[in-house]
């Protein structure tokens, strides 16, 4: 279904708003989404040509007509940066939704106002915070913002902070970010999507959804250009995915969501534990191993500092079924003792000189880490971001670092079971 058009009083006048033929046919769920609130957060990633800040700045001014109550802010990091970017862009939607008539301009500083309501459209650059924080709508609230170029910022800390300032004293909001994913998975702004918010939309966009004759021949023949001459760049910078930096550890790691009733079936449990206490998480982790299919199903955790052996063993205990063994780091021998001593089937793993690199050269053979990123949101990120060591040069070597692995070593321990038998055992250390 396309989207069609909208009827709104706009100064007493009634008038319908046909957007079908502005807006790319992949955002149709997320424009009735928006015009329903399904969500307060819209995060717009995508590659180049995608469309996607122009969505956005289509979505304001209806927005407004809509929510003659709310105001809107634009942001971006830097202020210079404004008048080149976000104001003509919101200019551009104005216009093409025939609605240039109804605002009052004004360049210096840049602020729009929608004449018969006087609500306002206000651009920010965070340079400027003092400004930012002072500003204070004459009526309604902020109930739009728009942060355009989000990767730009230096993280979650600073948008939480921002939208502090803003986003109160009102009903309802909708805040859009827009952003081209910076290839590195490490970066903030791919790490935070690791982790699921049920009032958060995340939708990913790329030219090849948009029709052709909107972006024009030239810039067709400049993607099909860098494709043939560089797959890589392609991907990351018009396809807008996350290529990595070449040295990814894992690359079959699955987000996939598991039902409680699936996790009932899963009759091949396999559980593992990495000691941790005050800098280091202890990590445990709960699995199911498909041998057939060489597939790992990775369902829950456990990843907390400074819990104590029997803190542990009754967070473990509402996971675990009475005699399920959990394998361990050997080399905590006294914390397996205890652990036993309080009911747990604890045994140590097998280590040795080869085990770390057998272990990770085991799991990079299976066809599929499958792991319920909202079930176990820490150690789908250490899977996602694990990636080799580099040399003084800043070149990948084949060595794995030790560190932010603690729920990689659980897995290791956990899956030592069912591992094949091999040169580890023989010189392997077994501390039970």
């Amino acid at each position: 279904m396309r989207c069609t058009s909208i009827s709104r009083s706009t100064g007493g006048r009634r008038m319908d708003i046909n957007i079908a033929g502005f807006v790319s046919p992949a955002f149709d769920e997320v424009f009735y989404d928006i015009m329903s609130h399904g969500h307060t957060y819209y995060w717009m990633k995508g590659g180049r040509g995608s469309t996607k800040s122009s969505f956005v700045s289509l979505m304001i001014p209806i927005l407004m007509l809509r929510h003659p109550e709310c105001h809107v802010v634009v942001i971006r990091k830097v202020g210079n940066t404004i008048k080149g970017s976000v104001y003509p862009q919101i200019l551009w939607a104005i216009r093409e939704l025939g609605l240039t008539g109804f605002f009052h301009y004004k360049v210096s500083p840049p602020e729009i106002t929608l004449k018969h309501t006087g609500q306002q459209i206000n651009f920010y650059g965070d340079d400027d915070p003092t400004k930012l924080k002072s500003f204070r709508p004459a009526f309604g609230y902020v109930g739009i913002v728009w942060f355009e170029e989000l990767d730009q910022f230096d993280g979650m800390g600073e948008i939480r902070n921002l939208n502090q300032s803003m986003l109160r004293g009102g009903p309802r909001y909708w805040e859009f970010c827009s952003f081209n994913p910076p290839k590195s998975r490490d970066a903030w702004v791919n790490e935070e999507q690791i982790y699921d918010d049920p009032d958060r939309l995340i939708h990913h966009s790329n030219y090849l959804q948009v029709p052709q004759e909107w972006l024009g021949p030239q810039f067709i023949l400049e993607a099909e250009k860098l494709k043939a001459r560089n797959e890589m760049a392609y991907r990351h910078e018009y396809l807008g995915e996350v290529t990595g930096t070449g040295g990814a550890v894992f690359d079959n790691v699955v987000n996939f969501e598991m039902t409680d009733a699936m996790i009932e079936q899963f009759d091949r449990r396999n559980f593992g534990l990495d000691f941790g206490f005050a800098v280091d998480p202890l990590a445990f982790v709960a699995m199911h191993f498909d041998a057939k299919r060489q597939d790992l199903y990775i369902w829950d955790e456990i990843y907390e500092q400074k819990l104590t052996n029997p803190q542990a063993v009754r967070k473990i205990d509402k996971i675990i079924l009475p005699g399920e063994i959990v394998r361990c780091d050997s080399a905590e021998p006294k914390s397996i003792k205890e652990m036993r001593s309080l009911g747990m089937n604890t045994v140590g793993a097998p280590k040795g000189p080869d085990s770390v690199e057998y272990g990770i050269k085991w799991l990079q053979g299976l066809n599929h880490i499958f792991i319920d990123k909202r079930r176990c949101p820490n150690t789908y990120k250490e899977f996602s971001c694990y990636e080799y060591e580099r040399n003084r040069q800043g070149q990948f070597i084949s060595a794995y670092p030790d560190r932010n692995n603690h729920a990689i070593d659980a897995v290791r321990y956990g899956c030592s079971g069912v591992m094949p038998v091999r040169t580890m055992i023989r010189t392997a250390r077994f501390d039970y």
